[in-house]
């Protein structure tokens, strides 16, 4: 059996079967692209057909245009032309005239324009940006032709999000989850039960790690209403329960959490951590310093851990951070507690000879995760608030995450802070 005689999934067959627009929302890995390249075969092979295929990258639009290929040459592979007009990595050519052409369509979509199609297909929709529409649909307009979407999706807003909404009732929408499909599979050679049961338990070994948002996106097909918010508004006032403590208690495990800012209208941001319960921290103090130098800063820090005692101070290196980090690295008092975090990498011991990339993205996932399972209690402030509030995110092509805000100096601090509940070795040198 080749892999284009796979048995399809029920979902899958409905899609074949559909007429007209089709827009399908989808998680990570069920099989849209496989589908969507056998109904334009299908399709191509039943009667010529102008095929348009649109994606950000030319891997990704090539990708289809090789299991149309594919799926022909299984099925009739007498009707691939040959010779020059044999297919290539953008083309596929049949004897009864149908085309079948990828498309990587950049910023803007101009590589659409002057194209006529019967179907024209929009791979990862969601991500394809606005300016294109407005070149791809009149592909079809002259030949009452069919869209054919397909993505994960991305926050409710754009082109993919309105016709998934189907207000009109234009489009045949199917929406289809990771575990929904995992779960359903019929068994077969290349589906067997093992598989299944190590599947679910990476789908949920990720629903545990991920921020839920990114889960709900990627694996579940959802369209979160608050995705390019990092800390929804509900979970941070779900975590803002507590006052400044009266005093300080000596025996207690305190965790600083410093981001450095500058003379030119930054501010620095201290915060501090309770980490005295292993399975729940506590902010107790949020410290912003504006417009303070260098050794102002490293001056507050000194005096803070003399009344806390912190076991580990955790510090932006970069930038102007560094000179606070070199002075607290050659202060006594603290040499052996500061550890830099710059969100690029991180030493593991005092010379340097073992390291550990550890990302924005590290930090940023850490405090969020402690913050769905309430393992992190933070201070009843409106400027934290405000700040966690101010950090948000996108998805970019590559499908990694860019993370940002206006108003960021306490969560980077406090995501620094929070830290402390993953370095388990508390390595008493440069972290």
């Amino acid at each position: 059996m080749s892999d284009t005689d796979i048995e399809l999934d029920d979902w899958q067959n409905d899609v074949l079967q559909a007429e007209g627009d089709i827009c399908l929302a989808t998680g990570r890995q069920v099989g849209k692209t496989e589908i969507l390249s056998r109904k334009a075969a299908m399709r191509m092979i039943k009667k010529k057909t102008r095929v348009i295929i649109a994606s950000l990258t030319e891997d990704q639009a090539e990708l289809i245009i090789q299991r149309i290929g594919a799926y022909i040459q299984d099925h009739n592979k007498f009707l691939l032309k040959k010779g020059r007009a044999a297919q290539t990595k953008h083309i596929v050519r049949l004897t009864n005239g149908s085309i079948a052409q990828s498309r990587a369509v950049g910023n803007t979509g101009a590589s659409l324009r002057g194209f006529t199609a019967d179907v024209f297909i929009g791979d990862e929709a969601s991500r394809l940006p606005n300016d294109l529409w407005a070149a791809a649909l009149p592909t079809l307009l002259m030949t009452g032709g069919e869209c054919w979407l397909a993505s994960t999706p991305l926050g409710r807003q754009g082109y993919f999000w309105d016709c998934y909404e189907n207000k009109d009732g234009h489009w045949k929408v199917f929406k289809i989850s990771s575990e929904e499909v995992i779960k359903n599979r019929k068994v077969s050679k290349q589906w067997t039960e093992a598989i299944r049961t190590k599947a679910l338990a990476d789908l949920e070994y990720r629903k545990q790690t991920m921020p839920a948002v990114l889960f709900q996106q990627e694996y579940c097909g959802l369209f979160v209403e608050n995705l390019m918010q990092w800390f929804p508004d509900e979970l941070i006032r779900k975590c803002m329960k507590k006052q400044r403590p009266a005093a300080i208690n000596k025996d207690n495990k305190y965790f600083l959490g410093c981001d450095i800012g500058g003379r030119g209208g930054d501010d620095t941001a201290l915060e501090i951590i309770d980490r005295s319960n292993r399975k729940q921290l506590v902010q107790v103090e949020n410290i912003i310093k504006q417009g303070y130098m260098t050794t102002m800063v490293e001056r507050e820090i000194l005096h803070l851990d003399s009344l806390y005692h912190f076991k580990q101070i955790y510090i932006d290196s970069a930038g102007i951070g560094v000179g606070v980090f070199d002075h607290l690295l050659e202060t006594n008092q603290t040499k052996r507690r500061i550890t830099s975090i710059e969100n690029a990498r991180r030493s593991l011991d005092k010379d340097e000879k073992r390291k550990k990339k550890l990302m924005k993205e590290d930090l940023y996932n850490n405090l969020l995760c402690l913050m769905e399972r309430g393992e992190i209690f933070l201070l009843d402030d409106p400027e934290i608030f405000q700040s966690l509030k101010s950090v948000q995110f996108e998805i970019k092509e590559d499908k990694s995450v860019k993370i940002f805000g206006t108003y960021t100096h306490i969560a980077e601090g406090l995501i620094r802070a929070a830290w402390c509940a993953k370095d388990k070795s508390l390595n008493p040198f440069i972290a």
